[in-house]
């Protein structure tokens, strides 16, 4: 593997999982059992699919693997900044992350979130003692928000993804899921701005690498109504959607109006492929993980098992298979909405 030096480093990941070790959770692997898919009314799933494990990031603290990055990066600064306080954008989970992490520091937090961020998600981000600020629905506009802010109020940008701390504490993810299931041969990651999906590629095969194994092919799972990260990987270069396309997606994780740059690069050095899903995909893999296993899953979150279900023939053939549930604060009206299809269909 050739070096990079605007990569991150097996060190760097490895400092990081010392860092958040107090804080951030060792997430289970959860083995997708086939009977009770067939007792939920996927009996073909049951029976086409290969083993399934679920990489439940939805039992950290604030429901999502959001805070592994976000500690790691705040719990770097210095006293001065965390007096002066942080601030970043983002449509929820990210804003939890940062919020936890800095009132468990001891630092005021300022988040700002777009008009359609999902109420279960302002309210807990408030609930944890942060300040919200709201814009409109376009990525750009939070982050431009943010930096107009952080320059009036001296407040420290804590990035949702464009950034080598943020990669770091994600790449966390990445080692444990090799350390549990050593001979796992597919991993399914979610992708919006490429925190996680270029963390976790990075940390699995640089983890390989020091174990002298053959490493894990990664591929990233996005929404087709939010194919920027597909396109961007398909021509090699960066690619951005206009909000009014990304907002589409049930998926309000991934409405990322493009990759971070920072993240392309080590996604362009490490993933393997790019997979993109139907919104009715989306919805019935949500359904499957309410119905066939004990995880509730946002549709962000259930995109890997969508994945997984409905294009294996994209995928790489194999035997094993992780998909990160990357969160699991699920709108409850949404919810409803669900078990509502569900209950048509049983009739």
């Amino acid at each position: 593997m050739v070096a990079d030096m605007s990569l991150i480093t097996r060190t760097e990941i490895e400092e990081a999982r010392t860092r958040i070790a107090s804080v951030a959770v060792r997430t289970p692997l959860v083995r997708l059992n086939r009977a009770r898919l067939r007792m939920a009314g996927f009996r073909e799933f049951a029976q086409t699919a290969p083993a399934i494990y679920l990489k439940d990031e939805s039992a950290q603290p604030i429901g999502s693997f959001k805070l592994r990055g976000a500690y790691n990066k705040i719990a770097q600064l210095s006293a001065e900044e965390l007096r002066r306080g942080v601030i970043t954008y983002s449509s929820g989970n990210h804003a939890q992350g940062v919020a936890y992490a800095a009132r468990a520091l001891g630092a005021k937090a300022v988040i700002v979130m777009p008009e359609n961020a999902p109420q279960i998600k302002r309210d807990a981000t408030i609930a944890l003692g942060a300040e919200i600020v709201m814009v409109g629905n376009a990525s750009s506009e939070r982050r431009e928000k943010a930096e107009e802010l952080a320059a009036a109020h001296g407040y420290t940008i804590v990035p949702p993804y464009d950034d080598a701390a943020i990669i770091a504490g994600q790449a966390t993810c990445g080692v444990e899921i090799f350390e549990q299931l050593p001979e796992v041969e597919l991993v399914l990651s979610p992708v919006s701005g490429g925190g996680l999906l270029s963390g976790v590629a990075t940390g699995i095969k640089l983890a390989a690498e020091a174990a002298g194994r053959t490493a894990a092919q990664v591929w990233g799972c996005e929404p087709e109504l939010a194919a920027d990260a597909a396109e961007s990987f398909r021509t090699g270069k960066l690619t951005e959607w206009p909000a009014v396309q990304t907002s589409r997606t049930v998926c309000d994780g991934l409405r990322t109006q493009s990759l971070g740059a920072l993240n392309f690069e080590h996604i362009l050095h490490f993933v393997d492929g790019i997979v993109t899903v139907s919104e009715a995909e989306i919805r019935t893999a949500t359904r499957v993980m309410l119905e066939a296993t004990k995880i509730v899953a946002e549709p962000s979150g259930a995109i890997t098992l969508a994945a997984a279900l409905f294009h294996a023939h994209e995928l790489p053939k194999v035997r094993k298979v992780v998909a990160i549930v990357s969160g699991g604060n699920l709108d409850p009206a949404l919810r409803v909405e669900l078990e509502s299809e569900s209950a048509d269909i049983a009739e």
